[in-house]
């Protein structure tokens, strides 16, 4: 499902408008990035959790040359799947 279909299918189960629908979608999806991107963890119970974990510096090796280097920190957006969420995927 991407997007568009995401909005359609808000439409039909909300009753809103397109327009209304992709409006709700976009600013919800807005405020979870805008969260997470400022370090908070965004939760909904029953859907799943949002969040932001450190990865730590860490050698690797350039495969072409076998070269060893460095991989510098970064930090990765995560999501946690809710119990709600497993156990419906589960079915």
């Amino acid at each position: 499902m991407n997007k568009v279909e995401l909005v359609a299918a808000v439409t039909q189960k909300s009753g809103l408008s397109k327009k209304d629908a992709e409006k709700a979608v976009s600013a919800v999806l807005d405020s979870v990035v805008e969260s997470v991107a400022s370090g908070d963890k965004v939760q909904l119970v029953g859907f799943g959790t949002f969040e932001v974990r450190l990865r730590q510096e860490r050698t690797g090796r350039n495969p072409r040359t076998n070269e060893t280097i460095i991989i510098p920190a970064s930090k990765q957006p995560v999501f946690k799947a809710g119990k709600a969420f497993k156990d419906a995927v589960a079915k």
